[in-house]
């Protein structure tokens, strides 16, 4: 599952992918300062655009925690999404690269093989998300996930939910059914490749 990704767009860029998508950010919050980061792993701040008052139209980029404590006090970073319907508090999870873990192929290694998942010619790309008031950690938001798709199936048993450019706007907008736009990417939409 994913607990790893990557940004290295700036504020400005992201701003500007949403308004050609007709979606106006606002900075509520002020513009926040996003250093390029290779990794923003379980616990970190990330940023997430999220509807200002349930408006779908109105949305701000925001920096959040990444999961909350669960029962068992384990961070909630993963979250399935088979069988539910997200009715609020629904966010997207901006980010340019994620990565999957495998074994590793050389018996002598002792790290797993890091793999660099991106979307194929687009600048950044957004994972369904939801978020939390928590009394522990303030607001934070966690990855929806489902079934691998076929870019994924090879290297993990699931993965998150990655929304097409075109649904951008419907995953912000509670009265489009959550199951109608978590559904895997075609083949090919996504590449991928070993770092670290």
């Amino acid at each position: 599952m994913c607990n790893d990704y990557r940004l290295m767009v700036d504020a400005a860029s992201i701003a500007k992918d949403f308004a050609d998508l007709k979606i106006k950010i606002r900075f509520g919050e002020g513009i926040p300062n996003l250093e390029p980061r290779e990794d923003i792993k379980i616990t970190d701040v990330g940023p997430i655009v999220r509807t200002i008052d349930g408006i779908p139209d109105e949305a701000e980029l925001v920096q959040r925690r990444w999961s909350w404590p669960g029962p068992n006090k384990r961070p909630v970073y993963n979250f399935r999404s088979e069988g539910r319907e997200f009715t609020s508090n629904r966010c997207l999870i901006i980010a340019d690269g994620f990565y999957e873990f495998t074994e590793p192929k050389d018996p002598k290694k002792k790290r797993k093989d890091k793999w660099l998942f991106t979307k194929r010619g687009e600048p950044i790309f957004c994972i369904a998300g939801i978020w939390r008031e928590m009394p522990e950690v303030g607001q934070a938001f966690t990855m929806l996930t489902m079934g691998p798709g076929p870019d994924i199936a090879p290297y993990h048993d699931r993965q998150i939910v990655i929304l097409e450019r075109d649904a951008w706007a419907d995953w912000l907008n509670p009265a489009v059914l959550a199951r109608t736009l978590i559904k895997p990417l075609s083949t090919g939409a996504l590449s991928v490749e070993q770092v670290g």
